[in-house]
């Protein structure tokens, strides 16, 4: 299971994380929608708080660089697998930090990698 934490999380539709956050269910897989507005995409509620979690595999980042930066101590403290940078999220600061953590990297699209079957 790629357990999988969506992080800039918006209840707006038509926000690429919004239909992230519902392809990785369709795909069965478990996610975890943390964003900065209160809200729900289908049956998964958008987290504002950073909670301990465990046995993450994949961080999908929909948060452009400055905004990741307040979050860089939480997505290393989850020790994921692979953090993917989606597209306009590149962030080479965050990339080496993750390496350095033995965290594997992608610019990526989550949308695009789901329907390709290499998720």
């Amino acid at each position: 299971m790629k357990k999988t934490v969506v992080l800039g999380a918006s209840p707006n539709e038509t926000r690429y994380s919004y239909k992230a956050v519902n392809k990785l269910k369709a795909n069965k897989i478990e996610v975890v929608a943390i964003g900065i507005r209160n809200g729900k995409i289908a049956d998964v509620e958008i987290i504002k708080e950073t909670p301990q979690l465990s046995n993450i595999h994949t961080v999908t980042l929909y948060l452009g660089a400055e905004r990741q930066k307040e979050y860089y101590d939480y997505i290393l403290s989850l020790k994921p697998k692979r953090i993917i940078f989606n597209p306009g999220t590149e962030n080479t600061e965050l990339q080496e930090l993750a390496r350095k953590n033995g965290i594997e990297t992608t610019q990526n699209c989550t949308l695009v990698m789901l329907s390709l079957g290499i998720f």
